[in-house]
């Protein structure tokens, strides 16, 4: 059983930045492909990037390519997401999640889900 925990969430200007962490425990944090979500007000939750177990390889959604970096390190067990240049239509609660399947953009293929962080991004 993994749990995550998210922090690193609150409140910022159009264009500036944020940086999230995700701390694992539990389990063997390097087995996992790692991902962070969203889910703005109103709408279905979305993926927004993911990463390897060890290679780093990564993979993010088109709306935030060229601004938000994903990042891991498995020694701290802690996933990271480096938001930058953010934009009002990225305000959403932003969760990380755990997966032994291979990399995915389903957040049914999810099995451990962090409480989530909120971002908020004023214009």
């Amino acid at each position: 059983q993994v749990q995550l925990v998210e922090s690193g969430g609150g409140l910022v200007q159009a264009g500036g930045s944020l940086r999230l962490s995700c701390a694992a425990s539990g389990g063997t944090f390097s087995m996992y492909v790692m991902g962070w979500f969203r889910q703005a007000p109103g709408k279905e939750r979305e993926f927004v990037s993911l990463i390897s177990r060890n290679l780093g390889v990564t993979y993010s959604a088109d709306s935030v390519k060229g601004r938000f970096t994903i990042s891991r390190d498995n020694a701290k067990n802690t996933l990271y997401l480096q938001m930058n240049s953010l934009k009002p239509e990225d305000t959403a609660v932003y969760y990380c999640a755990a997966t032994r399947s291979v990399g995915t953009t389903d957040e049914n293929d999810y099995d451990y889900w962090g409480q989530g962080t909120q971002v908020t991004v004023s214009s």
